[in-house]
C-alpha cells in the first residue's frame, strides 16, 4: 500500500463511523442493523479512540445505560423505533431501562475500554471510572449465571455473536419449535438470503426468545427449563480476556481487584474443559447432551487472545490459513458443513481475525500475527469495509459500510494506527 492510499482508507473508515453516529452510539450499518449492538459498540469505540477519544467513552457508556439490575448488558439496545427490523422490542420484552434483547453478547468492552484507556490514560481516567463498577457487574451475572465447569455458556445462537455457527447444529436439532406462529423476517429484504441463517435456524432463534420472555428472563427458571445451553470458545475466550483487561483497569484506578483475580483461575480452569482431544482443538460442548460439535472455527483460534498458548493449536491454525486464501473462516473449509458465504458457517470476518491476531502477537507468534493483519488489511482495502467475506476469493459478503470493519482497519490494520492501538 502506497502512502498516497492510506489517508483514503483512513477516511473512509473515519466517515463509515460518523455516518453510522446516531448520537451516542454507532449502528453496526444502515437498514440491515438499525440499533445498538453490544459488541459492535465496543469495536466502534476502539475506531473511535484513534481520532476520537472523548467519543469512545460515549459510544461504552450509552451501551451500559441498558444494564439490566441483574448486571445483564443486552446485545440489542432499541432506543428509537424501526419498523425495518425483526425481531423487535415488542417480541422481546426486555426488563431493562432501556428497550433491549434479553440475551447478552461476547464482553469484549473492558478490553476494548482498556485499549481506550491506554490511547490517553489522562483523558479516560473519569469515564472509566464512571464505568468500572458496571463493567465489573456485567463479568459476575457471567459468572453466576453461565458457567459449566468454568467455562462460559450461550442460551441462545445470537448470545454469542455467532449465530448460525455449525457448532450449535446439535443443540439445534434439539429444539422442535412448535407454536412460533407467522413471522415476516427483515434481514432477507436487505442481503442475499444465501449469506443469512436458513429458516430452519430462524424458526428456532424466535422460539428461544419465546421462551425467554414466557419467563420474564429470570435466569434460574430459564437454567431449568432452556434446552438451548452450549459451552463457547467465544465466550469463554473473551469473558477471560475482559476480566484480566477489567483486572488491569481496576489497578489503575485503585480498585480491588481480588476477586476478578479469582474469576480469572475459575475461567482459565474452565477453558481447558473446551479442549476436545479428538479434535486436537478447542471446541463448543453442548451441556445439555455432553456431545461436543467437533468444529475448528475461528473462536477456536482466540485461545491466544485469552492469553492461553496451548501448542495444539498453533498446528490447527495453519492448516486451516493453508486452505483458505483469506483467513481465518468461521468454519473449517475442509468440512462438509462448510458454506463459504453464509453468515458464520464460513465467512472470514475482520473483528475475529484483530481478536486472533491480537492474541498471536501477544503470545509471541509474531510472524503469523503479521501475516494475519496483512491479510486482512488487503481484504479490506481490495474488497470493501463489508460485514464479512469469502474467506476464497475474497468478495464482500452481508452489509456493506460496516462499523466494525471499518473499526478494525483504524485500530490494526492500518499503517497509521495509533501507538497502543495494538
Amino acid at each position: 500500500m502506497t502512502n498516497q492510499m492510506t489517508p483514503t482508507m483512513d477516511e473512509q473508515a473515519r466517515a463509515i463511523l460518523r455516518g453510522n453516529d446516531r448520537g451516542g452510539y454507532t449502528v453496526p450499518t444502515a437498514g440491515l442493523y438499525p440499533y445498538q449492538w453490544n459488541w459492535d459498540s465496543a469495536f466502534a469505540a476502539w475506531g473511535f479512540a484513534t481520532f476520537d477519544v472523548a467519543r469512545a467513552w460515549v459510544e461504552i457508556e450509552t451501551l451500559l445505560t441498558g444494564q439490566w439490575d441483574n448486571g445483564m448488558v443486552p446485545h440489542i439496545l432499541f432506543h428509537r423505533p424501526d419498523p425495518g427490523y425483526f425481531p423487535g422490542p415488542d417480541v422481546w420484552g426486555g426488563v431493562g431501562p432501556v428497550p433491549s434483547s434479553g440475551i447478552s453478547q461476547p464482553p469484549v468492552a473492558a478490553s476494548f475500554a482498556r485499549r481506550v484507556y491506554d490511547i490517553d490514560p489522562d483523558a479516560s481516567r473519569e469515564a472509566l471510572a464512571r464505568i468500572f463498577p458496571r463493567l465489573k457487574a456485567w463479568h459476575q451475572w457471567f459468572m453466576d449465571w453461565r458457567l459449566d465447569q468454568g467455562a462460559v455458556c450461550i442460551t441462545h445462537p445470537w448470545e454469542a455473536g455467532r449465530d448460525n455457527t455449525p457448532d450449535w447444529d446439535g443443540a439445534m436439532a434439539g429444539i422442535d419449535p412448535v407454536g412460533v406462529g407467522d413471522y415476516t423476517r427483515r434481514d432477507t429484504s436487505h442481503v442475499d438470503p444465501a449469506m443469512r441463517p436458513t429458516k430452519y435456524d430462524y424458526d428456532r432463534y424466535i422460539w428461544l426468545v419465546q421462551l425467554g420472555r414466557r419467563l420474564n428472563w429470570d435466569e434460574a427458571a430459564l437454567l431449568e427449563e432452556n434446552p438451548f445451553r452450549v459451552a463457547d470458545p467465544t465466550m469463554t475466550f473473551t469473558l477471560l480476556r475482559a476480566q484480566r483487561d477489567l483486572a488491569a483497569l481496576g489497578r489503575a484506578l485503585g480498585e480491588d481487584v481480588s476477586s476478578i483475580d479469582v474469576a480469572i483461575q475459575e475461567l482459565e480452569a474452565g477453558a481447558e474443559t473446551l479442549w476436545n482431544p479428538d479434535l486436537a482443538c478447542y471446541d463448543a460442548r453442548d451441556v445439555r447432551s455432553g456431545k461436543w460439535a467437533g468444529c475448528v472455527s475461528n473462536a477456536s483460534f482466540l485461545n491466544w487472545y485469552a492469553g492461553i498458548d496451548h501448542p495444539g493449536m498453533v498446528a490447527q491454525y495453519d492448516r486451516i490459513t493453508s486452505i483458505c486464501k483469506y483467513p481465518v473462516p468461521s468454519h473449517d473449509p475442509s468440512s462438509d458443513r462448510f458454506d463459504a458465504k453464509r453468515y458464520w458457517r464460513g465467512p472470514t470476518w475482520g473483528i475475529m481475525n484483530a481478536l486472533i491476531g491480537l492474541g498471536l502477537e501477544e503470545c509471541g507468534h509474531t510472524d503469523r500475527a503479521e501475516a494475519l493483519r496483512k491479510t486482512t488489511g488487503e481484504l479490506i482495502r481490495d474488497h470493501g469495509f463489508a460485514e464479512y467475506f469469502d474467506p476464497l476469493t475474497g468478495h464482500a459478503a452481508g452489509g456493506g459500510t460496516f462499523t466494525w470493519t471499518a473499526a478494525v482497519w483504524l485500530g490494526w490494520t492500518s499503517p497509521t494506527r495509533p501507538k497502543g492501538a495494538s
